[in-house]
């Protein structure tokens, strides 16, 4: 919802309308004849005046572990893809796009393949929010869909400041970067605690700006000084994405490396199973990925293994491009 169009709209209503509004589209509303509490006449007048959101669904697809993948269009017809998560603790998380497609070419992503097509506004964000919020009530949210979060800074802080509304603190919003050192100084300054994930994937370098060609523009010496400067400012633990390539970056000295280079003070690391896109690159193996892991721990670094969810129905990790209907599973 186009939360400026709505307030141009209630020009000359008391000004709590639009905080009525808000508060029914925050506990899930699906559209205005639900908001029992504005007149009649005036719910009618907002249908025809204000659009309930600002994207359009154009399908969704449904996974064998309950994840859900949403295909928006924004209305100038740009592709926006949005993923809802169930865990069995009862954990219900959103993964949103910050841009339609990304500038950013990581090589073992499937949006770094789409043509870029531009920055997603506020309200853009908060709607694929809030098309989950009308399935069931939510309590996390990543962004780490389409696009890089940092590049778009002002319209993701503008969205993250209404998730508590929805339902969504703070302290459990994350927001996932490939580096992008401007973005992570930005957000350091700001006063909301939320959650700073880097997408790292290598321990030296030369393979990482082979992986994503960002780190040519801003390398790893660089990007972890932010980081811990963020970390010293906001003292709360960065987590490390690393996908798992075979044979790439999934090595016992490549293990090791990593752990000399991050502060476990700072750092944790998630270690990421690789789905499938159309790249040039293979998962490891469990049993490599559990030898990463422990190499990790031997020095002490703490670190996780994803559960992976939605691969298939391409919805996991590195998996969002925004895909021919003929490749989706229909809901």
């Amino acid at each position: 919802m186009d939360l400026e169009l709505l307030d141009r709209a209630l020009a000359g209503e008391p000004a709590f309308r639009a905080r009525q509004v808000w508060r029914w589209a925050a506990n899930g509303a699906r559209g205005y004849e639900e908001m029992t509490d504005l007149p009649a006449a005036l719910r009618a007048r907002l249908a025809e005046t204000v659009p309930f959101s600002t994207l359009t669904l154009v399908r969704e697809a449904h996974a064998s572990d309950g994840t859900v993948k949403a295909l928006f269009h924004t209305h100038d017809g740009r592709a926006v893809e949005a993923v809802l998560m169930r865990y069995r603790d009862g954990r219900r998380s959103v993964c949103v796009s910050s841009q339609s497609g990304c500038p950013l070419t990581c090589t073992f992503c499937a949006t770094g393949s789409m043509k870029f097509g531009r920055n997603l506004t506020a309200y853009e964000i908060l709607d694929q929010v809030l098309h989950f919020r009308r399935i069931e009530p939510l309590d996390h949210l990543v962004f780490m869909g389409m696009g890089e979060p940092l590049m778009n800074l002002d319209n993701v802080l503008e969205a993250a400041r209404r998730l508590p509304d929805i339902g969504i603190t703070h302290r459990r919003t994350g927001i996932s970067t490939v580096g992008w050192v401007p973005g992570i100084k930005r957000l350091t300054e700001t006063d909301m605690p939320l959650r700073l994930a880097l997408s790292l994937h290598a321990p030296e370098d030369a393979l990482r700006s082979q992986i994503m060609p960002i780190n040519d523009r801003y390398p790893l010496a660089e990007v972890l000084a932010a980081c811990e400067d963020h970390y010293a400012r906001k003292r709360r633990q960065i987590f490390i994405e690393y996908v798992m390539l075979a044979g790439v970056n999934d090595g016992y000295a490549q293990a090791v490396q990593l752990a000399r280079l991050l502060d476990p003070r700072i750092y944790k690391v998630n270690l990421i199973p690789y789905n499938p896109t159309d790249s040039i690159y293979e998962g490891s193996s469990r049993a490599a990925i559990d030898a990463f892991r422990a190499a990790l721990e031997e020095h002490g670094l703490r670190a996780t293994v994803r559960v992976t969810r939605g691969r298939d129905i391409d919805a996991a990790c590195g998996q969002l491009a925004a895909k021919p209907e003929s490749a989706m599973i229909r809901g």
